[in-house]
């Protein structure tokens, strides 16, 4: 466990024991402070605000400041209104929570205090309302930010709607490239679908208290190739990139058709990617059929990570859901986990530990599916290399300070590193490549960049699609599940540590 993943277990403790003995002197049952939003639910009731307030916790963006307004009223029936006691509830809530509830110097005085209370209801919306902001967008900023699973591309290590606390901390925080923005929104500003940034001052790559990502780490990112991209999420965005289109269609092509919706991003405001770092910088990364290669050794199977396989069964036998649940095998066909290829034969997404456990009835077999070369595949080599997404590479991953040869070959791989995401020119003169109006035979990189792949190995738009990462699109670390929706709560998932 990293230092921002203990930082937020010690905060969250804290918090929630604190309001465990808050929750006692206001006469609340102690254990439901527990329970998320159930502990906001008990709030609001005791305090008897109105329930809007309960549900506009719901709200995307707007719904992490008011659950801190909500606190921050509860902490007013303790009595409690100065500056200090609400910096200290938005800041340091682990610290003062327990202080609340367990000191004898404090009490729960109820609504009658806070109805004798002079400052005036503007005056407290205001200072209230201040507060959650300022202390949201420093938490989301620097500390840890929500994430929603929005693709069943780590399944079934991340399952579609888990909830995350992403830890900034894990590999320092970043400071944001573009500081004058809208808070609370990452890109684009609701219902006017505007830039929520401005680009008056632009603060280059800054990371305080840096630690590089570890391999297998489950990480956060901008999306590389977010930099220029067709504005419209229906079709493209980041499920068909700019690049993409480019080259199935042709640059002049794409511009003359979709010029009026063609858009640019800075780093960090590109769109937000969550996958697994399977290779760090100085690594030689290989896929052979299906399993990944660092350095020559296979890399760790972790019992949740999922891949198809071919499923034979005999010419007169039914297969359906509950006979794969009677083998071992969970199917969620809504995300593709079982394909009918012909009369007997199936294509079926198994996890590590599902196979490990699988129960074969006689007459059927299970075989690796191995997918075709595809010159889709970075960097865009022909089919003829016979690069797959389960045959891929050999291929270096660049090291701060580590130095290449500039070949055409490895021209052709390192490029974009070169000219987009450390800003060189990068010109190729006949056989001498010049970089800054230079003549360079060599380049040292000045950044670690990372191979990052989804654990849904043949549903996942990764690295093998677009290429390296770079240090400076680094979010944070995934840490902790601390909600899961399915047509309901996923009990069993609720804070579970992401490993």
């Amino acid at each position: 466990m990293g230092i921002g993943s203990i930082i937020f277990l010690v905060g969250a403790i804290g918090w929630h024991v604190g309001l465990y003995g808050m929750f006692k002197k206001a006469g609340i049952e102690g254990w439901k402070a527990f329970i998320p939003f159930y502990n906001t639910w008990c709030m609001v009731e005791k305090m008897r605000l109105p329930k809007l307030w309960f549900y506009l916790q719901f709200i995307p963006i707007a719904g992490q400041f008011i659950t801190i307004w909500i606190t921050i009223k509860f902490v007013e029936h303790f009595g409690r209104f100065g500056f200090l006691h609400h910096a200290a509830t938005v800041l340091v809530p682990f610290i003062y929570f327990p202080y609340l509830g367990f000191s004898k110097n404090e009490k729960y005085a109820g609504a009658l205090v806070v109805d004798n209370y002079k400052k005036s209801g503007a005056r407290e919306w205001v200072d209230a309302a201040f507060f959650a902001i300022v202390a949201a967008t420093i938490i989301r900023t620097f500390v840890f930010e929500a994430y929603t699973i929005p693709t069943p591309s780590m399944e079934k290590t991340l399952l579609v709607n888990d909830f995350l606390f992403v830890s900034k901390f894990s590999y320092g925080p970043r400071i944001p490239n573009t500081p004058l923005a809208m808070p609370f929104v990452h890109h684009t500003l609701p219902v006017t679908n505007s830039k929520s940034y401005v680009e008056w001052i632009k603060i280059p790559y800054t990371r305080w208290f840096a630690s590089p990502v570890k391999r297998n780490d489950v990480v956060v990112f901008n999306f590389p190739v977010n930099d220029t991209l067709i504005n419209d999420e229906e079709n493209f965005g980041s499920k068909r990139t700019y690049y993409q289109a480019v080259r199935e269609m042709g640059r002049d092509k794409v511009w003359e058709d979709f010029n009026d919706i063609i858009i640019t991003r800075p780093v960090d405001k590109r769109e937000n990617f969550i996958k697994r770092c399977v290779g760090i910088g100085g690594d030689m990364l290989q896929i052979v059929n299906g399993k990944v290669l660092i350095n020559g050794k296979p890399q760790d199977v972790f019992p949740q990570s999922q891949r198809y396989y071919k499923l034979e069964v005999p010419a007169d036998a039914y297969i359906d859901n509950e006979k794969l649940k009677e083998m071992g095998i969970a199917i969620r066909e809504e995300q593709g986990d079982k394909m009918q290829l012909k009369a007997n034969l199936y294509l079926v997404n198994i996890t590590n530990e599902e196979k490990a456990k699988l129960k074969l009835p006689a007459g059927y077999t299970l075989t690796d599916f191995i997918m075709e070369p595809d010159n889709g595949l970075f960097p865009y080599y022909n089919p003829a290399s016979g690069w797959s997404a389960d045959n891929f590479g050999p291929l270096l991953i660049p090291a701060k300070g580590s130095t290449i040869e500039l070949t055409p070959d490895n021209l052709i791989r390192y490029q974009r590193c070169i000219e987009v995401y450390e800003g060189n020119k990068v010109e190729n003169r006949g056989n001498q490549v010049f970089i800054n109006g230079a003549a360079a035979t060599s380049y040292t990189f000045k950044m670690n960049y990372y191979w990052m792949m989804g654990d849904n190995r043949h549903n996942s738009l990764d690295s093998r699609y677009w290429g390296f990462v770079p240090e400076d699109h680094i979010v944070g670390k995934a840490s902790l599940i601390w909600f899961s929706w399915e047509g309901g709560p996923r009990w069993k998932r609720l804070f579970n540590s992401i490993k």
